[in-house]
């Protein structure tokens, strides 16, 4: 193999595998939910990302031919990470709604917050409940 394509190939799996302890170790010792969902979403998929891409370059050049699996597993990846974690905090926002919502800022807009207001301003200057299903 030649030096530059293993060089290459090489930094990528090494720094795949310091964003991957990064995330790990970011999933460990981070605080609370809403900043340790931060390490597996970024960092680890970062360095999986990483060592996706060394294997893909690694056989390109070796065999000659893109292997198709590194490249679903890597969209794979990129598109359910993202959703996974939206899921995640969104969840997390409404199971603690009440403490969440006495830290937020105001908006500065005619609505508040979109993830806890059901309910226009209106109604809710008018006496209605807030955060009632509509129905």
């Amino acid at each position: 193999m030649n030096f530059l394509f293993e060089f290459v190939i090489s930094s990528l799996i090494v720094l795949g595998g310091i964003f991957v302890l990064v995330g790990s170790i970011g999933l460990i010792k981070l605080p609370d939910l809403m900043t340790r969902l931060h390490a597996p979403t970024k960092a680890t998929t970062l360095g999986l990302g990483g060592a996706l891409g060394a294997s893909m370059l690694y056989f390109l050049w070796g065999e000659g031919t893109l292997s198709i699996h590194e490249v679903l597993i890597s969209v794979f990846l990129f598109l359910t990470a993202p959703v996974t974690a939206h899921f995640i905090a969104k969840a997390h926002l409404h199971l603690n709604r009440d403490t969440i919502r006495q830290e937020l800022s105001p908006t500065g807009r005619d609505h508040g917050w979109s993830t806890f207001d059901t309910v226009p301003k209106e109604a809710a200057e008018a006496g209605k409940a807030i955060d009632q299903p509509r129905g």
